[in-house]
């Protein structure tokens, strides 16, 4: 049995609605895609953009601390008497780093990483050269500690042996020291008797002093001025500038001698003879005569004026 013309036309418009409906659902199908595709775009670019400033503040976090580790290497270098210079340029472009803004892209924080890394390569190297340092210090504290020693022995046994050799200079200087021995003292009269003391003023118109030169084999042969004083009783000595009497030096002070004589010394006991006419009367009383050269005494006797 054939169709009728009624269902023709149904069939028809019901074929369109399926297609129709077909392309509707692909174009719902198509958009849902593009929806969800967008939305993982946005979220993947949300998780990069924190992932990027995670990153970020990871590394500032990490320069930041490389800041305060270059201060504290170049204060221990300078210390231990290194060279800073590399240091203290690392740390002046470490502060320029982070006096930067924040807002940096990919590239500019893997550049920023590329320098933190190398950065902790430069303190790794410094903090074997701190060591090295150190260890030269130590080494140096030790000689410095070994040759303060061996200066300090040096310097006691330099000062011993000035003391030995100044020691020995005023011992050689005493021994040295010339006497004068068999010291006698006359009183001669006009007629040029004489006589021991004790003397009366009549018999001491000139007085004598003699003695001889003690043989000393330290002295040198060299030429001496040796002066004779006469002292009385008061301490007083007796001298006239206008008979040959003079000033002499003894312990830093000036006094007068009475008579002097200058010879040289040749180490033969050689006698030494001294006249002093005082042309007035000496005072009743002891006198002491006393002998001396280069500023010390060599020896004295006594007299006694009625």
């Amino acid at each position: 049995m054939s169709a009728t013309p009624i269902e023709e036309p149904k069939k028809k418009t019901s074929s369109r609605n399926t297609i129709i409906i077909s392309v509707l659902a692909v174009i719902v199908v198509v958009q849902s895609i593009k929806i969800y595709l967008d939305y993982k775009d946005k979220v993947e670019i949300t998780e990069q953009k924190v992932s990027v400033e995670q990153e970020l503040g990871s590394t500032m976090q990490r320069l930041t601390e490389i800041q305060a580790e270059l201060d504290q290497k170049i204060i221990e270098i300078q210390k231990l008497g290194g060279n800073v210079e590399e240091l203290q340029k690392a740390k002046a472009e470490v502060d320029r780093e982070l006096s930067r803004s924040n807002q940096r892209n990919s590239k500019s924080i893997k550049e920023l990483k590329d320098r933190v890394e190398g950065y902790e390569e430069l303190l790794k190297m410094k903090d074997e050269e701190i060591d090295k340092l150190k260890s030269v210090n130590k080494e140096l504290y030790s000689e410095n500690r070994t040759l303060k020693t061996t200066q300090n022995k040096l310097s006691d046994s330099i000062n011993r042996l000035s003391s030995t050799k100044q020691e020995l200079a005023s011992k050689v200087a005493i021994a040295s020291q010339l006497k004068a021995e068999n010291v006698t003292v006359m009183a001669v009269n006009e007629k040029g008797k004489e006589r021991e003391s004790p003397f009366k003023n009549k018999q001491l118109q000139r007085l004598k002093v003699e003695f001889n030169l003690a043989e000393n084999n330290v002295a040198p042969i060299e030429g001496k001025k040796i002066v004779v004083r006469v002292i009385d009783e008061n301490g007083q000595v007796i001298f006239d500038v206008a008979k040959g009497s003079g000033p002499f030096i003894v312990n830093g002070k000036e006094e007068f001698y009475t008579a002097s004589q200058e010879i040289l010394f040749d180490n033969t006991k050689q006698k030494l003879t001294y006249y002093y006419e005082k042309g007035s009367d000496y005072a009743s009383g002891n006198y002491t005569i006393e002998i001396y050269t280069d500023g010390y005494k060599m020896g004295s006797a006594q007299f006694t004026v009625k």
